[in-house]
Order: structure tokens, then sequence, then C-alpha cells
């Protein structure tokens, strides 16, 4: 069962590599992620979670936005795109 912090590494990370091959935006999907960090699909997937830690790490004054969102606001289809360099990247 995978924890906040472990969503937050995994997404920090993403975000990283991508910022280290040049990119100056990331999509980030939470299926995606969530299949990264593990635990996913299955009967004991930590998907609100997972999205709470997205939301919790967009920057909207840095230019973060919402590029997909489900009904309920937490789902695999929730799509965040970052802005590149994240203030906790070198």
């Amino acid at each position: 069962m995978p924890t906040a912090d472990e969503f937050r590494e995994a997404l920090y990370r993403i975000c990283y590599e991508a910022f280290q091959h040049g990119q100056t935006t990331v999509d980030v999907n939470a299926g995606d992620l969530h299949r990264r960090v593990g635990g996913y699909p299955g009967p004991d997937h930590r998907m609100p979670n997972c999205c709470s830690v997205m939301r919790q790490a967009m920057a909207a004054d840095a230019g973060d936005s919402i590029l997909e969102e489900p009904p309920g606001g937490q789902g695999a289809s929730l799509t965040i795109r970052y802005t590149l360099p994240r203030r906790d990247n070198p």
C-alpha cells in the first residue's frame, strides 16, 4: 500500500527526470503515477491519496494546470501539467 511520501517522491522524480532532459513542462497522469509506485490497479489502491499528492504539488502561480479531471475529482484520469523547473529541483 503506497504512502503519500512514496507518491510525492515518485512525482518529484518524474519532474526531475523531465527537467534533466530539457523539458519545460511534464504531464503526469494519476493512473500512471500510481502504477509506477505500485498497487494499482487493485483492491487496495490508494488513488485518492495519489490525486491528493498531485494536487498539493501544484503551483498555480508557476503555471501548473489541470489538463483532465475525472467527474469526482479523484481518479486515474487526473492529469496535471507541471511547469519545470520545480522549486524543489536544483
